[in-house]
């Protein structure tokens, strides 16, 4: 099984609190439990960037690991997924069930480049780090898409994807 940590109190907040919770009408469904609370919203934030998949499950556990499983569209979207739900905070590990596949194989012996960033760090000095020239930084910028929306508003604990040329 994969799995890439993150930092915990970095990100976008999704997950809110079971006190801020809709109460269910007493006539209606039964309430929700908190996990499956958690997990809609974490659905929902990876439908409102438009990484959804039918085949793809979560699963919440220890109220800090979400565990995917199931089949994605390709290599370039599961990483896309792992750092949504990685770079949400209260979220501290993302992990792969060993049932996680793609319908488009990953070339063989690919695996992800993730960084982490530091206070004061830019997309041009990842880019040079990485890709050998700061002005590359677009490239991080695109393969980070949509979860980054300005290639200036990168944030200290955010996790990033830095692509393989």
């Amino acid at each position: 099984m994969a799995f890439w940590d993150f930092v915990k109190d970095a990100g976008k907040s999704v997950l809110g609190s079971e006190a801020e919770a809709a109460p269910a009408p007493a006539a209606a469904q039964p309430a929700q439990s908190d996990t499956d609370r958690k997990v809609a919203a974490l659905k929902a934030e990876l439908k409102a960037l438009g990484l959804t998949a039918k085949d793809v499950h979560l699963t919440l556990r220890g109220g800090d690991t979400i565990i995917i499983s199931g089949k994605a569209r390709d290599q370039e979207t599961l990483e896309k997924l792992v750092l949504a739900l990685g770079n949400i905070k209260g979220i501290a590990r993302v992990e792969l069930a060993p049932d996680t596949t793609t319908e488009t194989p990953a070339p063989a012996g690919a695996k992800p480049v993730f960084h982490t960033v530091q206070k004061g760090e830019t997309l041009s000095a990842i880019a040079k780090h990485y890709l050998g020239s700061a002005n590359r930084y677009r490239e991080i910028f695109e393969a980070n898409k949509p979860m980054l929306s300005d290639p200036d508003k990168i944030y200290p604990g955010q996790t990033l994807r830095i692509p393989q040329t």
